[in-house]
């Protein structure tokens, strides 16, 4: 057991330092019979005058007592309080002179740029639509007793089989290097010509007439209707096909034998014919890879397109699946709806090729952003809203991507991007230049294109943009200010 005691006081009678007598608590802890072993100590710090002094003696006989004598206890006291009231004066000095202290001027973030949504790809879909309408159908079956017609499009055809690249003469049986595919066309298959076939009433303009095809297997011919359905869909959907023929057949050996002869119109020239190849993973490649073989060739073309002094070979099948306008121009009451040859105006060449393009693969790669405006500008005339917005997402891309010095240093002039997105109905992209244009508001405003803005346009800028005026002028005080204090340092 211990016992702490805290003694104040000084009792010393003012001797001289070297006949100074023992402190009181020293003589009674001294003089009590019950204290003994007594020992002291002075504090950590100046021996010559400590702080406080520690007796530890025994009383009771195991009873420890611990003992602080603080003689100069006030003066100790008086110089912690005025430590204290120092150190605080002095923080709060600091705090006042942090508070009125110039500050510099916080910036603010840019607005968020408008967000472009693209839209989804319907390329299946228009390919799907062709067949349903047959529109500038050119190839029609026949059963051989002629008694109905499927009508159906060579081009689409080709782009899928072998076979009936064959069948339409596109290739010859040295270029297919396969005996089974020319001994199922041939046994399949009979193209036929002359005046005994009844008449088709839609399609193709008169100075085209159909390919009539007569289908010699009956139950092939049965089913062709959904065998096109299968083809053109793009999807490629072979466990659907194999339930509709089971459902129209009602005969397992006639459903294995029509099926038989659908892998082999798929075959690839030298593979073996199994039901895995026809699985949808395995032949989408339909299309938008395939037909991009008979894009800008004569091979099954149609229509010639005549611009610029040069020509260009083309697909109504395909036109008129991919494209309202041309679907318009060439079914309806135009004089394009049964000339061969057909002018285009307001573009040139190499951006009408890059539309084509786009129709037979639905994808188009810009090597510029003014090739990029050129083939937004035709999109917009032929009325092909993807493609628009295509074009819309590539210039963007390639703004956002250039790096202030160059933007600063280029030729492109943003403004007429601007004048020419807001001619040509690109709502999305003129909001958005606007935007860009504010954004970038020290590097434009510097280019003498920036007084081509109209007056509404430059308030929307004005209002826009970054940084700000405000943040521009509260900065140019900001540096006055640190210049200020150091010309005031400096004659200081």
């Amino acid at each position: 057991m211990s016992v702490n005691i805290v003694a104040f006081g000084n009792e010393r009678d003012g001797l001289p330092e070297d006949n100074q007598q023992p402190s009181l608590i020293q003589s009674y802890l001294g003089r009590s019979a019950l204290i003994s072993q007594i020992d002291s100590s002075l504090s950590a710090g100046q021996v010559g005058n400590p702080v406080f002094t520690e007796y530890q003696a025994c009383a009771f006989g195991n009873v420890r007592l611990v003992v602080h004598d603080f003689p100069v206890w006030l003066e100790y006291f008086m110089i912690q309080s005025l430590n204290q009231k120092s150190s605080e004066k002095m923080k709060k000095r600091k705090k006042m002179q942090k508070c009125h202290r110039v500050q510099p001027p916080q910036l603010e973030q840019p607005e968020k740029m408008p967000i472009l949504k693209g839209e989804a790809s319907h390329y299946d879909a228009d390919l799907h639509n062709l067949l349903c309408c047959c529109q500038c159908a050119d190839v029609a079956f026949y059963p051989e007793d002629l008694s109905t017609v499927v009508e159906a499009h060579k081009i689409i055809l080709c782009s899928v089989s072998h076979l009936f690249m064959l069948l339409f003469e596109v290739k010859s049986p040295a270029d297919i290097h396969d005996a089974s595919i020319v001994q199922t066309a041939q046994s399949l298959f009979a193209v036929e010509s002359g005046a005994a076939f009844p008449p088709v009433s839609r399609g193709t303009p008169a100075c085209i007439p159909p390919v009539k095809v007569v289908v010699k297997d009956s139950a092939f011919c049965f089913c062709l209707p959904d065998i096109l359905h299968f083809i053109y869909s793009g999807a490629f959907q072979w466990e659907r096909l194999e339930e509709d023929i089971k459902k129209k057949l009602k005969d397992p050996e006639k459903t294995e034998h029509v099926l038989e002869k659908v892998k082999c119109i798929l075959k690839t020239p030298g593979k073996l014919n199994s039901t895995r190849d026809c699985r949808s993973h395995q032949i989408k490649r339909l299309y938008n890879t395939s037909l991009r073989l008979f894009f800008n060739t004569p091979v099954l073309a149609d229509v010639i397109f005549k611009i610029q002094g040069a020509t260009v070979p083309a697909h109504r099948a395909v036109l008129v699946a991919r494209c309202e306008v041309m679907a318009a121009m060439f079914n309806g009451n135009y004089l394009e709806a049964n000339s061969i040859l057909v002018p285009v105006y307001g573009v040139s060449k190499d951006t009408f090729l890059a539309f084509l393009e786009y129709l037979y693969t639905d994808s188009c790669c810009p090597a510029s952003i003014l090739q990029a405006m050129s083939l937004l500008i035709c999109a917009e005339m032929y009325q092909v809203v993807r493609l628009q917005h295509i074009c819309e997402l590539y210039i963007i891309t390639q703004l956002q991507s250039m790096p202030s010095r160059e933007l600063a240093s280029t030729s492109l002039s943003i403004v007429s991007l601007l004048k020419k997105a807001k001619f040509h109905n690109s709502d999305c992209l003129s909001t958005w230049l606007l935007h860009f244009i504010a954004t970038n508001y020290l590097i434009f405003s510097q280019k003498p294109e920036f007084q081509d803005l109209s007056v509404e346009e430059r308030n929307f800028v004005e209002m826009h943009r970054w940084p700000s005026s405000l943040y521009l002028k509260q900065l140019a005080d900001y540096r006055n200010y640190v210049h200020s204090q150091k010309c005031h340092c400096a004659i200081m």
